[in-house]
């Protein structure tokens, strides 16, 4: 059982600055791709930033240059930078992982929600 406990969302100005993370627990071998989803009211969800074992990182357009996914695999754990928020940001916003775990026959690749922490940018 692999679980993600995601922290960091609130209320904040438009202009402003919040820090996401999200710590996986349970029994892990090694997490390939960590990632940031939100969903906005009446909007499907989205991808917001994904990062790679190694550090490699996909962002969507409406956030390249405001905000910054990384990570630490040593704490299992995803970090999402959000500066210069919009009113737009406003979601709530969901970790992703894909972790390796262990199995009855070696090992098996799991992919995990967090249960969503809100964002919420005010104009």
């Amino acid at each position: 059982q692999v679980q993600l406990v995601e922290s960091g969302g609130g209320l904040v100005q438009a202009g402003g600055s919040l820090r996401l993370s999200c710590a996986a627990s349970g029994s892990i071998l090694s997490i390939n791709t960590m990632g940031w989803y939100r969903q906005a009211p009446g909007k499907q969800r989205e991808l917001v930033a994904s990062i790679g074992s190694g550090g490699s990182t996909t962002y969507a357009d409406s956030v390249k240059g405001r905000f910054a996914i990384s990570r630490d695999n040593g704490k299992n754990t995803v970090y999402l930078q959000m500066n210069s928020l919009k009113p737009d940001d406003t979601a709530v916003y969901y970790c992703n992982a894909n972790p390796v775990v262990p199995s009855t026959y070696g090992y098996r690749y799991l992919e995990v929600w967090g249960q969503g922490t809100l964002v919420t940018v005010s104009s």
